[in-house]
């Protein structure tokens, strides 16, 4: 592949600290910061991208701002729900997402989590750290096969920048009512 090329492998790198209940999740996007953090923000973009494919998303509420939440459910194709929820603390445009993120089957595990995106030239990075309140409950976590899940859906999330359906922030989709 030549430098000139616009193609990148992206690979997502998830990282927990032996001696801090954390997890950094780490990733690159062919887009700019301001289409990657609309795919994080707007509900009808975030229900295209977040999670395994082999599961539908229903949103109850996205409200992406500070002082929002929010409310998802994953199916999977037995009927088994999977149930998430929290609260936007920060939502700063195209900057940064503080959050907390709180499975339902686990709901005393509140987990505390900042996302950062950062201007590549035309590129984005994001860095997610999630706070957990132990290790133990940050390997649980690891168990649960979040990793999976976390890798598909950014693959995914590459399908959706790179179709153009999430458009640019001041631009309506046809995803869009």
């Amino acid at each position: 592949m030549s430098t000139t090329d616009r193609q990148h492998h992206n690979e997502t790198r998830i990282v927990a600290d032996p001696a801090l209940p954390t997890i950094v999740i780490t990733r690159e996007f062919d887009a700019p910061p301001e289409r990657v953090f609309r795919a994080y923000t707007d509900p009808d973009l975030v229900i295209q991208w977040l999670g395994p494919r082999r599961l539908t998303m229903r949103i109850d509420r996205y409200d992406a701002r500070s002082g929002g939440s929010y409310r998802y459910v994953h199916r999977d194709d037995d009927g088994t729900e999977y149930g998430f929820h929290g609260v936007f603390h920060e939502v700063r445009p195209d900057e940064r997402i503080v959050q907390t993120f709180t499975y339902d089957g686990f709901p005393d595990g509140v987990s505390l989590e900042t996302a950062v995106f950062e201007d590549l030239g035309g590129r984005t990075r994001v860095t997610t750290k999630s706070l957990m309140d132990s290790i133990e409950a940050r390997d649980a976590m690891l168990k649960s096969g979040m990793e999976y899940g976390v890798r598909e859906g950014y693959e995914r999330l590459d399908e959706l920048l790179s179709s153009g359906r999430s458009g640019s922030p001041d631009r309506r989709t046809d995803t869009e009512a």
